[in-house]
């Protein structure tokens, strides 16, 4: 079957403009133009529309669903697999938060009691599905499946204390390192206690430290254009300056 812009748009529920959007990004091309200058889509393009919308409903973003899908290696049943098992995921955490409301409302209520540390459960593991999904891959290469278990379990098991604590030190580490790139010094006073800081927030994290695995992740920030993207939103160049910050502070050569 044959579909224009907005009979695709009607089927798909998404507007005519993004899927002109689509087609500016050449993430997804019409299948042909016809005479009267339409977009025309095709059951090929119909179904590769279904990934793009899977992929965005998981908070992929547009560059990375045009390399995904563009890859030569892109298997389209496999895909729909890995869909589906990020969505039960996704409702695993939707069930664990639901369970997380009915639980507080009936402490409210005086009907049962509630410990501090299962208030936050729902939260950790958000957290640690979302850090998965988005990096999941690329960290468990690098340290292996083992430390990124430890880390995942140091974060559920963290106190609401320790919880509340890091995440003020995680904005402490942006403003220091935001003043620090100011002054376009790494080896700065500023740079250099924006490092210390950053190295505070991973032993949240990490079930040990080394000045080694701390520069390798400083140069994942750089290599990897997520963490760049992250880190350089507000000022481009942060990333590579938080990386030349922890080089000299483990005293890590370039």
């Amino acid at each position: 079957m044959e579909y224009t812009v907005q009979k695709l748009g009607r089927l798909a529920g998404v507007s005519t403009r993004t899927l002109r959007y689509y087609d500016e990004l050449g993430i997804l091309k019409p299948a042909r133009i016809n005479s009267s200058g339409y977009r025309i889509y095709e059951e090929p393009e119909v179904n590769k529309l279904q990934q793009i919308l899977f992929y965005r409903e998981l908070g992929v973003r547009l560059e990375y669903i045009r390399d995904i899908i563009a890859a030569p290696s892109f298997n389209a049943a496999k895909a729909l697999k890995d869909h589906r098992q990020s969505l039960l995921e996704k409702r695993a955490q939707l069930d664990l938060l639901l369970a997380n409301v009915d639980k507080s409302i009936a402490a409210i209520e005086g009907r049962n009691t509630m410990a501090d540390k299962e208030k936050f459960a729902g939260f950790k593991q958000q957290l640690i599905d979302e850090n998965e999904q988005k990096y999941g891959k690329e960290i468990r290469q690098k340290y292996g499946d083992a430390t990124v278990n430890a880390s995942n379990d140091k974060v559920k098991n963290m106190t609401k204390e320790q919880y509340d604590a890091v995440t003020k030190l995680a904005e402490q580490v942006q403003e220091t390192l935001s003043a620090a790139f100011k002054t376009g010094d790494p080896a700065g006073e500023l740079a250099q206690k924006a490092a210390d800081l950053h190295r505070q927030w991973l032993c949240y994290y990490w079930g040990s430290y080394s000045k080694e695995a701390h520069a390798g992740l400083a140069q994942m920030y750089v290599d990897d254009e997520r963490f760049t993207a992250f880190y350089d939103k507000e000022q481009p160049g942060t990333a590579a300056f938080l990386r030349d910050a922890i080089f000299i502070y483990t005293g890590t050569k370039a």
